[in-house]
């Protein structure tokens, strides 16, 4: 006899919201970047400083955010990951000027985007 489960099984997130996801993190590493370039003067405190956050922000989405990350561990600590980053976007972008609603609003669309898409892979 078969008997089914009672318990549906989790949904996989949509390709939009990985997409969304993908975007919003290639976003966070640029605003970082750009950030890190424009916050010291140029050439050489500012391309230096530009140069290694852009190196550390894709090791830190590499080790632990890519689709396929090098480091697995789990679900809270690759969100603390995520917000890590997502945090230093939008402080990069509060300190490059941009008026605060900007920033507050790629904070909270990303981390939802971020959300939804974890919950939906557990």
């Amino acid at each position: 006899m078969i008997s089914s489960s009672s318990t549906p099984a989790p949904h996989a997130a949509s390709p939009a919201l990985l997409l969304a996801r993908g975007l919003f993190h290639l976003a966070a590493i640029v605003i970082v970047t750009v950030w890190g370039f424009l916050a010291w003067p140029l050439p050489f405190p500012g391309i230096f400083t530009g140069l290694g956050l852009f190196v550390l922000a894709v090791l830190l989405w590499a080790l632990f955010l890519s689709p396929k990350p090098v480091l697995r561990v789990d679900r809270f600590a690759q969100a603390l990951f995520e917000l890590c980053l997502i945090a230093a976007a939008v402080a990069a972008l509060l300190a490059l000027g941009v008026f605060w609603v900007w920033p507050a609003a790629f904070g909270v669309a990303a981390a939802t985007v971020g959300f939804i898409v974890s919950s939906r892979r557990a």
